[in-house]
C-alpha cells in the first residue's frame, strides 16, 4: 500500500499541483497566526504549549479518520493516505520554477533569471551573475526535492498510515512561519519550533543524502559529507548540499553579492564551478532518486507478499 500510495500521489501532483498555498496549508497557516497571537508571551513553555496545540490536534484528526477508513475498508483507508500525500508533498511546486530558471539562463535572459530567482528565493537577486544564479538554484532545487519529496517519503515509510507526512509538513511549516532569524536566543518565540524541525527532520536528512550518494558519485558525496558539511549553519542543509554536491560533482555555497555587500558561505562539493549544464544534472540526480526510492519500496512490497 505505501508504494501505490506514493505513486498515486506524485501521479495526481502531477497532473494537478496542490502547491504551497493549497487552502489546507492557508488554513493551518492562519490557525498558526493565531496560536502564535495567544501564545507570544515572552514565557519559554508557552512557545512548546503552541507547538504541541498546532501539531497535536491534527494528527489526532488524520489518525483517527485513517483507522475509521481503514475498519470499514483497506481501500478507503488508501484513498485517505493518497489524498494527505497530495496535499504534503509538492515535486511540482519546485521543479516548474526550476525550470523556468533553466530555460531563461539557457536563452540567456538574466534579467528574467533573476527575477525568477527572487520570487522563488525571496531574496534580491539583481547583483548576482549567471553561474551564481545556476549554483543558488541547484542549492534549492536540493534542498526542496527533500523538504517536499524524500522527507515525506522517509516519514510514510517510518511512522504509521498518514502520520509521517502531517507530522513532517507541519513541524517544517511551524518552523518556518514561526523562526526569525534575527532572533537566535533560546527564550525567542518559534525557537522550539525550530528544534523540533530539526530532530524531526534528523533521520530524513541523512536518508536523502545517502540516496543522492547512491544516485550519484558515491565517494565524493561521503567524503565531502565528512569534511564540509559541519561548516554549514544549518546542519541538515548542509549534509543535504554538501552530499547533493559531491554526487554531482560541482561546487555550491561560497560568497554571494546582495544588497551591495559580499556573503559569505562555506564552498561545498567538489569539482566544476556551477552552471547550466549542472541545471539539467541536478534534475537527473533528483530523478535517479525517486526512482531508487521506488525500486527500494517495490522491494519491501515484495518482501512482504512473499512473507
Amino acid at each position: 500500500m505505501t508504494l501505490f500510495s506514493l505513486i498515486s500521489a506524485l501521479l495526481l501532483e502531477q497532473w494537478r499541483p496542490a502547491g504551497d498555498r493549497n487552502r489546507i496549508i492557508l488554513l493551518f497557516l492562519a490557525y498558526a497566526d493565531a496560536l502564535e497571537r495567544y501564545f507570544n508571551t515572552g514565557v519559554r513553555r508557552h512557545d512548546i504549549a503552541a507547538w504541541f496545540a498546532a501539531v497535536v490536534p491534527v494528527l489526532i484528526l488524520t489518525g483517527w479518520i485513517y483507522y475509521l477508513l481503514h475498519h470499514l475498508s483497506p481501500l478507503l483507508a488508501w484513498v485517505w493516505n493518497v489524498i494527505v500525500l497530495y496535499f504534503a508533498m509538492g515535486f511540482r511546486q519546485f521543479s516548474y520554477t526550476f525550470t523556468e530558471i533553466k530555460d531563461a539562463l539557457r536563452n540567456g535572459d538574466l534579467l528574467l533569471a533573476r527575477k525568477l530567482l527572487r520570487e522563488w528565493r525571496g531574496v534580491p537577486a539583481d547583483e548576482l551573475s549567471s553561474q551564481e544564479i545556476a549554483r543558488i538554484t541547484i542549492e534549492l532545487a536540493l534542498i526542496h526535492s527533500h523538504r517536499y519529496v524524500f522527507g515525506i517519503i522517509v516519514c510514510f515509510v517510518v511512522l504509521p498510515g498518514p502520520l509521517g507526512p502531517v507530522l513532517y509538513r507541519l513541524a517544517e511549516l511551524l518552523s518556518e512561519r514561526w523562526s526569525d532569524p534575527r532572533q537566535q536566543e533560546s527564550d525567542a518565540f518559534g525557537h522550539f519550533a525550530a528544534r523540533a524541525f530539526q530532530v524531526i527532520d534528523w533521520l530524513p536528512a541523512r536518508t536523502t543524502a545517502v540516496s543522492f550518494a547512491i544516485a550519484g558519485n558515491f565517494e565524493d558525496a561521503i567524503y565531502c559529507w565528512r569534511a564540509q558539511a559541519a561548516s554549514w549553519v544549518d546542519q541538515a542543509q548542509g549534509i543535504i548540499l554538501a552530499s547533493g554536491a559531491g554526487a554531482l560533482g560541482v561546487r555550491l555555497g561560497d560568497s554571494l553579492r546582495e544588497a551591495g555587500r559580499r556573503y559569505y558561505r562555506p564552498e561545498l562539493g567538489v569539482g566544476e564551478e556551477a552552471d547550466m549544464d549542472f541545471l539539467q544534472s541536478t534534475v537527473g540526480l533528483i530523478w535517479r532518486t525517486l526512482v531508487l526510492w521506488l525500486l527500494l519500496l517495490l522491494l519491501l512490497e515484495i518482501a512482504s507478499w512473499a512473507g
